[in-house]
């Protein structure tokens, strides 16, 4: 019969005197990522590759340090980079509904801006001041006093011909009219009407031969006036030239270098040159402007000449490195922003708003994609962006088709970028089965673990990690043995004696939690006993569910044995999870026989309690059965197994040893201590395996045997394969050594079986038989008499 567990094994401690210093004050700040090489290395990888599609996904379980991780290395790998492009939008003068996107050197948007400004400030003081001058108003006045000689001499000529032809010109709104004389005078039409016809149809003849005469005249004086305002414009354009000449040359100089800049600048010279008048003066007051919008409407024909800095890495070091937080569509694909003006919506190229993948351009960008995939359209967004290796501006709607607006289209800006999406392993394998773009542009995976080895070179890695915490946070330092039993609860985290768990977060939060505890008790440092008031205070916080459950089964509202032997029953022992708090809780299992052909018969099952791996747990009972008693007869067994008082959901095999030893004991006959639970799931050949959560199940029968009173006899039997994972608290381990508490770890259903009977599980012979009294040799018997009886039983029919 196997014996009880050693005491040692109940739980790893670590001792003080390996750690390195009095405390963490004497330690060096943590400087590196521990625990992830692996993660680490696939980040190294996937953020300096260059070549398209090399994102990374940095998966693992919240709290393993995945951010502080993929901050730390983009913060060193960034500042090795070289500084990204400033991004502008500037107005597109041959179609101004598409903006054009407009790359200078890091630092110089915001320069070209204020240059832009400048030039268009001074372009408005020097054109008046030019247009203003005596020297324009006489080249003016040369220019069209010729013309205006040539003019007055054709109209001149017109008048004269008119009265030559007895006839007088007059203007009017719709032309020349020509208006007969008649004994020296004008004859109105009127009177003209009343003449006597063959005076009408004379006056009528002239007329047509002067008006003929009249319209060849006019389109020479047309031509001239053509030429006049032809000339006067040249000449304009001479003088606005030479007054902004100086200007534009400066600004062509400065930017010779910056490609599209100075074809923009020769764009604006143009459209100052088209549009002269807007710089000469105040316009007339529109009719219905009130009073105080009429500066907002002189500046509306200006606005065209702003410079829209969209992207400023002037005071970035090295490439952009870019955490975006809320990566709704908007933000992270960039928006055009629209204002009111007088009761319209419009909108223009100084309103566009760029999202954070135009800031991270040439740079890196961090998103969470639980985030990410919560905003609509911005999961596609972000695929499209990646695909075409372009920052398209657009609104929502209108990526979906359901507005038809018109609006700007401002130009793409290309996209040199590299993305990382932090999310936890689950996600990753939903995006990589159901989304084919997403393994095409996410083809590294940088995998954090959420455990490590616990070496004493790891435990104090650990330790240098509290230390940077306790620094970066003003917390008090902790002494040597208060990391050691902080290195303690990171094994009891990790639930395994081996290992060290890496989910930093709810570290950090213990040391805290112990801080709080050392200031209410005035302590410069913080204590072992401050770290384990911290542990059994968060779990007073969350176990009241646990508290209620144990004082059910003492007050005898759940029936719970833990003294004496019972034929068919045994103690299981099951992990209730509530999100923040898992708990073990002891439930009893019984098992009941009869002759028949049901075979086992799964209550859970039936009632639609028991989930699919629970039943799986029940097949391979099924299994055993037939492998060790079925091989000379038929199982003639109807057998019924339950988890009493069970009134939610069971899943999970880790009770198939147990449900296997409650049967066991009802085909025997032999009774089972109840002073001892059970867990372990089994296969068919009768092996017991590993199960989780072994901690909590030993802690949750220990808390139950502690309320009905520890006698020495109470204990459990874990998988031998569990061993590994004993991290309990001291209280067991206390009541172990004074012999209050017992675990015995079992390989096999023989081994376990003996301790609960007492009784030698018993080795089958070559002819399939067993040794007499043993346990074994009792279920044959049993079984072999159903199937004799079975066989010799003839149902009664009614006659």
């Amino acid at each position: 019969m196997i014996q009880p567990l050693d005491i040692g094994e109940y739980r790893n401690v670590y001792e003080p005197g390996k750690v390195e210093c009095a405390s963490t004050e004497e330690m060096r700040p943590l400087e590196e990522i521990i625990g992830q090489e692996r993660a680490l290395r696939a980040l190294r990888f996937g953020l300096e590759i260059r070549e398209a599609g090399f994102n990374v996904y940095a998966a693992g379980a919240q709290g393993t340090g995945r951010v502080r991780a993929v901050r730390s290395f983009l913060d060193e790998l960034a500042k090795a980079k070289s500084r990204a492009s400033d991004w502008v939008y500037v107005h597109n003068f041959e179609n101004q509904y598409e903006p054009n996107a407009v790359a200078l050197p890091a630092g110089k948007g915001t320069e070209f801006r204020e240059d832009v400004k400048r030039f268009i400030e001074e372009a408005r003081q020097a054109l008046p001041r030019a247009f203003q001058s005596e020297e324009y108003a006489r080249r003016r006045d040369e220019t069209l006093q010729a013309l205006q000689g040539n003019r007055t001499d054709l109209i001149a000529r017109i008048n004269q011909k008119a009265q030559e032809a007895g006839f007088v010109i007059q203007m009017s709104p719709i032309g020349l009219l020509t208006i007969p004389v008649i004994d020296g005078r004008p004859v109105p039409e009127e009177e003209f009407i009343n003449l006597p016809d063959e005076v009408r149809a004379e006056v009528q003849r002239r007329r047509d031969a002067l008006n003929t005469e009249l319209r060849s005249t006019l389109r020479q004086v047309q031509d001239i006036e053509r030429q006049g305002a032809e000339a006067v414009k040249d000449l304009n354009h001479d003088i606005a030239l030479y007054a902004i000449g100086n200007l534009v040359a400066e600004l062509q100089e400065k930017y010779a270098d910056v490609p599209e800049v100075p074809g923009y600048i020769d764009a604006v010279q143009n459209d100052i040159l088209e549009n002269i008048q807007i710089f000469l003066g105040v316009p007339e007051q529109q009719q219905g402007v009130p009073p105080q919008f009429q500066a907002f409407m002189r500046e509306i024909p200006f606005r065209k000449y702003e410079v829209n800095v969209v992207v400023d890495n002037a005071a970035t070091e090295g490439a952009p490195v870019v955490f975006e937080q809320n990566p709704t569509f908007q933000n992270l694909l960039g928006k055009i922003e629209k204002e009111v003006q007088f009761g319209i919506f419009t909108t223009d190229f100084t309103m566009i708003r760029p999202g954070s993948l135009h800031r991270a351009n040439g740079g890196y960008l961090v998103l969470e994609v639980e985030d990410l995939l919560r905003a609509p359209l911005s999961w596609d967004g972000l695929k499209t962006a990646l695909k075409t290796g372009e920052a398209v501006i657009e609104e929502p709607g209108e990526r979906m088709g359901f507005i038809t607006a018109k609006t700007i289209k401002p130009e793409p800006i290309p996209l040199d970028i590299k993305v990382a999406l932090i999310g936890t392993p689950m996600i990753y394998q939903i995006l990589y089965r159901m989304d084919t773009d997403f393994k095409e542009l996410f083809k590294v995976k940088a995998d954090f673990d959420i455990v490590m080895e616990r070496t004493d070179e790891n435990a104090n890695k650990y330790a240098d990690f509290i230390c940077n915490l306790v620094r970066e946070e003003n917390l008090r330092h902790l002494e040597r043995e208060a990391i050691a039993r902080v290195i303690e609860y990171g094994s009891r985290l990790a639930a395994d004696r081996e290992k060290l768990s890496t989910r930093f977060s709810a570290v950090a939060d213990l040391i805290r939690e112990a801080n709080f505890y050392a200031a209410e008790n005035g302590a410069e440092q913080i204590e072992r006993r401050h770290v384990t008031k911290a542990i059994e205070e968060k779990i007073y916080r969350s176990n009241l569910i646990q508290q209620k459950i144990e004082e059910a089964i003492r007050r005898g509202i759940f029936l719970i044995d833990t003294g004496g032997e019972k034929v068919g029953q045994v103690n299981g022992l099951s992990v209730i999870g509530l999100g923040d708090f898992a708990f073990g809780r002891p439930s009893k299992v019984t098992a009941s026989i009869g002759v028949g052909r049901e075979g086992i018969v799964d209550i859970e099952r039936e009632a639609a309690l028991g989930g699919p791996i629970h039943t799986k747990g029940v097949l391979i009972i099924s299994g055993y059965l037939n492998n060790n008693y079925a091989r000379d007869k038929p199982l003639s067994l109807s057998a019924r197994l339950v988890f009493e008082q069970s009134y939610e959901g069971i899943e999970g095999d880790s009770a198939s040893s147990t449900e296997l030893y409650a049967l066991l004991s009802a085909l025997s006959g032999l009774p089972l201590k109840q002073y001892l639970a059970v867990t372990g799931s089994v296969n068919q050949r009768g092996e017991v395996q590993a199960i989780g959560g072994v901690n909590e199940k030993l802690e949750g029968f220990f808390e139950v045997c502690k309320a009905k009173g520890l006698d020495g006899s109470q204990g459990a039997l874990i998988p031998a394969s569990n061993v590994q994972n004993l991290m309990l608290k001291e209280e067991i381990v206390e009541a172990a050594k004074a012999g209050k508490f017992r675990i015995y770890p079992v390989r096999t259903i023989d081994e376990g079986i003996e301790v609960l009977t007492g009784v030698p599980a018993g080795i089958q012979r070559e002819d399939g038989t067993y040794e007499e009294g043993t346990v074994n040799y009792l279920v044959d018997r049993r079984l072999r008499e159903m199937a004799e009886t079975m066989r010799g039983f003839q149902p009664t029919t009614a006659k």
